[in-house]
């Protein structure tokens, strides 16, 4: 029997298991440290208020979040009489998370207020080994998520809805067109 196809895929599989290893001895090695170091030199550069929050109570499924925080939303619930509940809004994370394997998840938590409605599922960005990211990486990273929170705070329905598509629709054909 022959056992040239096996043998490849023994050997891609053995690969990608040792890659797991070389991307968390990466991660230790200094990855998390730059992730945090340019997370931390953002927020000692720019107005924008955050803290960094580590969980790494898990070896090897770590997670560093860049958390924008809670506030009072300014929007109270009247209870009975002259009680009212303040509702808190978060403000939105920007997390980076090993996965499994070793590389890296990188998710934006939209903002959101508790009580009202679900929070949206986090949105993936990308997934990096940890010797792809760098500081251009974060910032471009930061960028996202404050695109998606100005979107968010500046949230209209004034955008002009594209055109109706599929059966049922009707077009408007012009002179030259018929």
């Amino acid at each position: 029997m022959n056992y040239t196809a096996l043998k490849s895929k023994v050997a891609k599989y053995l690969k990608i298991k040792q890659n797991t290893h070389d991307y968390r001895d990466q991660w230790k090695a200094g990855k998390k440290k730059l992730v945090i170091d340019t997370l931390q030199g953002i927020i000692n550069n720019t107005n924008l208020e955050a803290e960094i929050d580590i969980k790494d109570d898990v070896d090897n499924l770590e997670v560093i979040m860049f958390n924008l925080g809670r506030t009072k939303s300014g929007i109270r619930e009247k209870l009975q009489g002259e009680e009212y509940r303040t509702v808190v809004r978060n403000n939105g994370l920007l997390v980076y998370q090993q996965l499994f394997n070793g590389k890296l998840v990188v998710l934006i938590v939209q903002p959101f207020l508790e009580g009202y409605g679900e929070p949206q599922q986090p949105k993936t960005l990308e997934i990096l080994r940890p010797d792809e990211i760098n500081e251009g990486y974060i910032v471009r990273h930061v960028e996202e998520l404050l695109n998606e929170l100005t979107n968010w705070e500046d949230y209209d329905d004034d955008q002009p809805a594209p055109p109706p598509i599929g059966f049922n629709t009707q077009f408007q054909m012009t002179e030259d067109e018929v």
